[in-house]
């Protein structure tokens, strides 16, 4: 992770929930009153997101010191411990509420994907994320799908060019909407376009796409579509696909299969943190 970014990011959480102070902690708790916090895991799953303890708690207070026991990407059994943080006990305490909302949230999209990418079992077909992400975390849910064993899409509008059904439509033709496209951007930024039938996907082969998405297509559609696309080209398959369905998409060939469910769906990793 971008690690200004990630200061940034939690610098803005903690204003929004600390606002002017913590009036608990503060005034229940001296300055010189120290002590030991444990996080630890409540349920199995996949780590993602434990460099927020450390820098989360950096930006709270110097003098707290955090040592990990986990790493992202690493599996954590029920009753683990994976972090200890020792300082003064108010600005652990203000801290705690932020640094677990965002532990547990990448720890469970890490975990999400991680269970897609076993039930695949693939050693071509690869799964990736969309832009459905939660406004302001899309960095840290994105790298929690990698932290899985994903892959990332697009990050944004900016970075890659994907020609959907209403591009299409406006615009009158695949065709047209790729030409339109290869007018105005360099060799460096690759185009992509939804398709839903044979014609559309013969057509996207003809106008050159770079890689060609099958949308809401049943697995034996996906597997006729990827017969027609020469393998210079990538494939993508997305929409209506789910966990019980997963292994049928992986078995057609596709290159890609992304999953909005791993950002939008996730539940979060059961992860507590408490005082010694």
């Amino acid at each position: 992770m971008n690690q200004l970014k990630l200061q940034q990011l939690l610098q803005q959480f903690f204003i929004e929930d600390i606002g002017e102070r913590d009036i608990t902690s503060e005034t229940i708790f001296l300055d010189n009153e120290w002590a030991t916090g444990t996080f630890t895991a409540k349920e199995d799953g996949v780590l993602a997101g434990m460099d927020i303890i450390t820098t989360g708690y950096h930006l709270l207070h110097s003098h707290i010191n955090v040592t990990l026991y986990k790493r992202d990407g690493e599996q954590v059994k029920k009753g683990e411990v994976i972090a200890i943080a020792s300082g003064p006990v108010a600005p652990l305490l203000t801290g705690e509420r932020v640094i677990l909302n965002l532990l547990q949230r990448m720890s469970g999209i890490a975990t999400l994907t991680h269970q897609a990418v076993t039930i695949l079992n693939s050693s071509h077909t690869r799964i990736c994320d969309t832009r459905k992400t939660t406004p302001g975390l899309r960095m840290l849910e994105k790298y929690a799908v990698v932290c899985g064993g994903g892959y990332n899409h697009r990050f944004g509008l900016y970075d890659g060019v994907m020609i959907k059904d209403n591009h299409i439509a406006f615009c009158g033709s695949i065709t047209k909407a790729v030409q339109a496209v290869r007018k105005k951007l360099g060799h460096m930024v690759k185009v992509e376009v939804e398709t839903e039938t044979k014609e559309q996907v013969l057509e996207a082969v003809q106008a050159g796409a770079d890689v060609i998405m099958f949308d809401n297509r049943t697995p034996d559609e996906v597997r006729e579509f990827v017969s027609l696309v020469p393998k210079s080209i990538v494939t993508e398959a997305s929409g209506g696909i789910t966990l019980e369905n997963l292994a049928e998409y992986g078995a057609t060939g596709v290159d890609y299969i992304s999953l909005g469910m791993l950002t939008h769906s996730a539940a979060a990793l059961d992860i507590s943190f408490n005082l010694q």
